[in-house]
């Protein structure tokens, strides 16, 4: 399976982004699906995390109640809405599938996509 993740840019402090994660090659809806980010000098992190059958979500804790993952079956796609930007959500977003999302929430990928880069201007 290839992941796409789209929808990154430019954007104010306190803007919003969505970002997308399309799929080919194979359905998304036997995964649970996460969004990670990298920051340049820092590791990978977790972000959210949606579970096969669309919910529950999970999210790591500087960005709940801003980031919103959600996910579309008939179109095969994943999102990840952000709002209340801050700079320090600068960072490149990888979209990735794994087994459920209690693995993903521990780093438990199956598969990677490729990334999109968000940059929080103050």
């Amino acid at each position: 399976v290839q992941l796409q993740a789209s929808g990154g840019g430019l954007v104010q402090t306190g803007g919003s982004l969505r970002l997308s994660c399309a799929a080919s090659g194979r359905t998304l809806s036997n995964s649970a699906m996460g969004w990670f980010r990298q920051a340049p000098g820092k590791e990978r992190e977790f972000l959210a995390a949606i579970s096969m059958i669309g919910g529950p979500t999970y999210y790591q804790d500087s960005v709940k109640g801003r980031f919103t993952i959600s996910r579309d079956f008939a179109k095969n796609t994943v999102y990840l809405q952000m709002n209340s930007l801050k700079p320090e959500d600068t960072a490149v977003y990888y979209c990735a599938g794994g087994p459920n999302s209690g693995a993903i929430t521990r780093s438990g990928v199956a598969y990677w996509g490729k990334g999109t880069q968000v940059t929080v201007s103050s």
